[in-house]
């Protein structure tokens, strides 16, 4: 079997993972690594034993495909050149600054029959994958993400850098467009939004409430999912799903049962679905129609919150 030539444009905190798993791929080539900085570029590269380069353009015609880790800012500019000579993009989130952006690349994608999969990893968490396969009708969601504060990822705000996890995750399993929403937040260390919460409802009635602190003194992910007499709990980091059901005793009380789940390498599973969507031609379970909606409703929630509005009618 034939080789998939690959390229990580971007070994910061996140393409350096991504590079080690390419790496480690038996039908995987990993031609080069590339980065702005020459010492971190230098570093990798040699780790892995490939080619360090300083360029993007220096990996066309060299690669079937590149994963892109680069600062928002560059997303577009970089994936347009790689969509444009056919190479297929794995996308690091969010997948670009503006919609007009996110049209342009799907666009491009579209035309040229390449695979444009975005970074989305929580879809392959475990545990949110066990609630999707096992609820019906989801009336009500929360999710609640918090880190402690870091330098890395300050070139976007809160919504934008943790947020936009759980928008993707809570429109997938509610199944529906949103009709409204209402936003709140505050920037306390960096200039731009450091915490926000919102609430989505969705067409179909159902509502979800997400929040997302980047300046928390503990590190928290986790999920719940109200569908009819169940609730469902995800512990993002532990990988753990637990479904709470109405017992049998004459006081109502919610009896817990553990989901059992097998814990998993989520960004070597992204990979791997990445490379498996280039060898069989199919759709990524995150597409950029996936990736644009997420942004979408990032870029709403954004706007409420510095304009003080709320409400909308339908997704740009």
């Amino acid at each position: 079997m034939k080789k998939v030539r690959v390229g990580v444009i971007g070994v910061g905190y996140l393409g350096q993972f991504h590079a080690e798993k390419y790496a480690r791929m038996p039908d995987v080539d990993l031609v080069g690594v590339v980065d702005a900085e020459p010492a971190r570029l230098a570093q990798v590269a040699n780790k892995l034993g490939t080619r360090a380069f300083r360029e993007p353009a220096e990996l066309l015609g060299k690669v079937d495909a590149v994963t892109i880790a680069v600062p928002t800012i560059l997303h577009h500019e970089i994936a347009q050149q790689f969509l444009a000579e056919r190479i297929h993009v794995l996308l690091e989130k969010p997948m670009t600054v503006t919609l007009a952006q996110a049209d342009d690349i799907i666009g491009l994608a579209d035309r040229n029959g390449v695979v444009l999969q975005i970074g989305h990893i929580e879809r392959f968490n475990p545990a949110v994958i066990a609630v999707k396969e096992r609820m019906k009708s989801p009336r009500y969601m929360t999710a609640e993400r918090a880190a402690p504060f870091t330098v890395r990822c300050t070139d976007v705000n809160v919504v934008l850098d943790l947020m936009i996890h759980d928008l993707d995750i809570v429109a997938d399993l509610a199944g529906s467009d949103p009709q409204e929403v209402s936003a709140a937040g505050a920037s306390v260390i960096t200039k731009e939004i450091d915490m926000a919460t919102a609430r989505i409802v969705f067409q179909n009635g159902c509502i979800a409430d997400v929040t997302a602190s980047r300046i928390s003194d503990e590190k928290k992910r986790l999920l719940r999912v109200f569908d009819g007499e169940h609730m469902f709990v995800s512990d993002y980091q532990t990988q753990k799903a637990t479904v709470f059901q109405r017992g049998d005793k004459t006081i109502p009380e919610l009896v817990p049962h553990d989901i059992s789940l097998d814990r998993r390498d989520t960004l070597d599973e992204e990979v791997r679905a990445f490379i498996k969507c280039i060898r069989d031609g199919v759709r990524p379970l995150v597409s950029g129609t996936e990736g644009r909606r997420a942004l979408a409703l990032s870029r709403m929630i954004t706007e409420n919150i510095e304009k003080g509005m709320s409400g909308f009618a339908s997704m740009p």
